[in-house]
């Protein structure tokens, strides 16, 4: 006979592949996590993925009406516990055993509505993109790893929104050419993408620099279980900031940034080695 728990581990299942199949180096990280702890933050990222699809990926359709029906059916997801979506499903469970309320969430889905009207940002509305996109989901994996310690969580709350704020904006600038032709949005401020210089790239690097030095001080502060799995992704991310701060301004406009497969290889194993004799 089949039950609700086989359906639990399907919707697991698929949300996990999402993971996979959209991204490596979170697949990395995450491989790194205790086992308690992968599940759930697969769900967390393929939730985050399908709301993102919306607005960057589904040009020949309605986006305003996808994401006011996906913002629908997560709201009826977390009230009935229950979604036949596997995604919204997988992410319900973790929201309710971890405490992820509509104080993550509603920002989160605000900031991707904030990209269907909003193609240039001044300080306030890119800060409270960050906020939304970025520095919400990093509560919301803080959540999962505190496992209801809410005194643990609410020290490590402002290293998490920096190490969410790092990853986002260390994409925001890998990507700002293809963000900009593409999709029609220039996210930093003060930026004119079309005349990127050096000045305006490392005053955009110092930001991203001292988010990084933030991070790590919470990081080591984890419990043992996420430490290694979340260092490593911040491993993965400093290492691409580098290689791009390594690069000028006009090579970053003609090409997307990369961490070769070997080289993520060699990031896991310094990584491990860091973490195994607690020199993180």
């Amino acid at each position: 006979m089949n039950t609700v728990e086989l359906y639990d581990s399907v919707c697991n299942e698929l949300s996990s592949r999402v993971v996979s199949r959209y991204s490596t180096s979170f697949s990395i990280g995450i491989s790194g996590l205790h086992p308690r702890f992968r599940g759930p933050i697969k769900s967390i990222y393929a939730y985050v993925r399908f709301a993102d699809e919306i607005v960057d990926t589904f040009h020949s359709h309605d986006k305003r009406d996808l994401l006011q029906r996906f913002r629908a059916e997560t709201y009826r997801a977390l009230e009935e516990g229950i979604s036949l979506n596997p995604v919204l499903h997988s992410f319900q469970r973790v929201a309710h055993t971890s405490g992820i309320g509509l104080e993550l969430i509603d920002p989160f889905l605000d900031s991707m509505a904030m990209d269907l009207d909003q193609e240039v940002h001044d300080t306030t509305s890119f800060n409270d993109y960050i906020f939304g996109s970025a520095e919400v989901v990093g509560l919301m994996c803080l959540r999962v790893f505190c496992e209801g310690d809410d005194a643990r969580y609410n020290a490590l709350k402002p290293a998490a929104k920096r190490l969410g704020a790092a990853f986002q904006k260390v994409n925001f600038l890998r990507d700002i050419q293809d963000d900009h032709a593409a999709l029609g949005r220039t996210y930093f401020p003060d930026i004119d993408v079309s005349n990127l210089d050096e000045a305006a790239k490392r005053k955009a690097e110092d930001d991203m620099n001292a988010d990084f030095q933030a991070a790590l001080a919470g990081i080591k502060e984890l419990p043992n279980g996420s430490r290694f799995g979340v260092y490593v992704a911040y491993a993965y991310y400093l290492a691409l900031f580098r290689k791009i701060k390594g690069l000028s301004a006009g090579r970053i406009m003609q090409e997307r940034i990369r961490i070769g497969r070997r080289a993520k290889m060699r990031l896991l194993t310094t990584s491990f080695l860091r973490y195994r004799f607690n020199s993180l």
